[in-house]
């Protein structure tokens, strides 16, 4: 435990998304139900070999990732997106999320905290669940021109010590405040390392909170 921030800070909880208050990644099912099996199938299959170089490091997550959404997201409407997500989160909101991570969150409001999720998965795919819970959203930001998006982000994967900078860009300097974190792996070790008040897979079986990815 560090010290615990400045006499009377305000408190920023800040909770990852997927895997944290999710059972499993949320983006990947987001993409096989917003485009259909069929569709999903045939764009999963160029990313074939990307996907053996990752597993060689030869290239990084972020790389990966970078080419998942140029393959799904070249050309395609913000706005198809945006609807897509709304049905998403109606229709998996009951299977995708942990209760207690869940009641956590309405816990962190009740108390007064600022809450918002930061999560490397992309704002615009997880701002219906952030509307949902009543908090704020960081995201991965998808570059958009004249109302479709380019296939490319705005700025870095909101991953790693980048979800620490995409934090201060937005609330200030994070020392102004006392900070709790909840994450689930390696990719929010950096937030968990600034926050007085961390959680490591607070929300999973003991058997797994052991275990990093």
């Amino acid at each position: 435990m560090l010290e615990s921030g400045p006499l009377g800070a305000k408190v920023l909880s800040v909770f990852d998304f997927d895997g944290t208050l999710t059972h499993h990644d949320s983006f990947v099912p987001f993409l096989k139900f917003a485009f259909g099996k069929w569709e999903f199938s045939r764009r999963m299959l160029k990313l074939a070999v990307p996907g053996v170089r990752f597993l060689l490091r030869q290239i990084s997550r972020d790389e990966l990732k970078a080419q998942l959404i140029r393959t799904f997201m070249t050309g395609v409407e913000k706005a198809w997106v945006q609807q897509k997500a709304e049905e998403y989160c109606q229709a998996n909101w009951a299977r995708l999320m942990r209760p207690a991570g869940v009641q956590s969150v309405e816990d962190e409001i009740g108390s007064g905290a600022v809450v918002t999720l930061c999560s490397a998965s992309p704002a615009l795919v997880l701002q219906p669940f952030a509307d949902r819970l009543g908090i704020k959203l960081i995201g991965t930001e998808l570059e958009v021109v004249d109302g479709v998006l380019t296939g490319r982000l705005t700025g870095n994967n909101c991953r790693c010590e980048n979800k620490v900078l995409r934090l201060e860009a937005v609330y200030g300097d994070l020392g102004e405040y006392r900070l709790r974190a909840w994450g689930d792996t390696r990719g929010d070790r950096e937030l968990l390392a600034a926050a007085q008040d961390a959680h490591f897979r607070h929300f999973h079986s003991a058997r797994r909170r052991g275990r990093q990815r």
